[in-house]
């Protein structure tokens, strides 16, 4: 073969999926080991590819699925921090169009920091409209942690610019708009709350990293205020502050934290 393997490789690492294809039947017969594995890669990247755009395309099937039976606006909302022993709730909801699809979207626990900030650039994009709400840990003192997530669920979907008229949340009803879809683990099933899933958790990381510097003893910015054992540690050494949710307990059970 006259092409260098140098050049084959920049064709390969340049190529659209499309011209990929090409590539690979244009040099899958060559004898050169390093052509060779070049090949075998693409074809791995490739199946890779096809599998995710099955799944996205599964994600996006009940929003679909509730436009063909007359809903117009559809919006998936999700919470994060409903366990964390400081901070608050924070809620986001999402009105995605039916195209362009975003690749990627999964439950944000799922993914790495660097891909959930990336994935919440597109949705900025992309998206029709979306919104976040956070309810305080005053708050959830004050009325408990269920009717916190229902609050910060709620704040979100009203303050979206176009009014939905059907509603998919994460897990199990929470009545939060007359149209509700429940779905359990929507946040890896369903393309708008796998969306919301990754703005709340990208809007609410945002927050307590920002807090962090008011509080620096009790290092926010890594745990979130969720109850590691340093933030525990934290709290036995300097206390409370004013984030930090007094009705919960550290271990989990009824004790609260004041």
């Amino acid at each position: 073969m006259s092409d260098r393997i140098s050049d084959v490789r920049r064709q390969f690492d340049q190529a659209t999926a499309a011209r990929l294809a090409r590539l690979i039947e244009a040099y899958q017969d060559d004898p050169r080991s390093g052509v060779a594995q070049l090949v075998s890669t693409a074809r791995a990247r490739l199946a890779r590819d096809e599998r995710e755009r099955k799944r996205t395309a599964t994600l996006y099937r009940l929003e679909a699925s509730l436009r063909r039976q007359g809903h117009v606006i559809v919006a998936g909302v999700d919470e994060v921090g409903r366990g964390a022993l400081a901070g608050p709730v924070t809620a986001a909801a999402v009105v995605l169009p039916a195209a362009p699809r975003i690749r990627g979207l999964d439950d944000s626990k799922r993914l790495t920091p660097e891909r959930r900030e990336q994935l919440a650039t597109e949705l900025h994009s992309v998206a029709l409209c979306m919104s976040v709400a956070h309810v305080s840990s005053t708050e959830i003192d004050a009325i408990g942690i269920a009717a916190a997530v229902r609050r910060a669920m709620t704040n979100a979907l009203a303050q979206l610019t176009s009014q939905p008229d059907h509603v998919v949340v994460d897990g199990l009803p929470v009545g939060v708009a007359e149209g509700e879809t429940a779905v359990v683990k929507g946040d890896s099933k369903v393309a708008s709350v796998a969306a919301a899933s990754i703005l709340a958790k990208v809007s609410r990381d945002a927050l307590m990293i920002s807090l962090a510097q008011r509080y620096p003893d009790y290092a926010f910015d890594v745990n979130k205020g969720y109850g590691t054992s340093d933030h525990v540690e934290a709290i036995a050494r300097h206390g409370l502050t004013p984030l930090h949710r007094r009705s919960f307990s550290v271990s989990g059970g009824t004790l609260s934290l004041f």
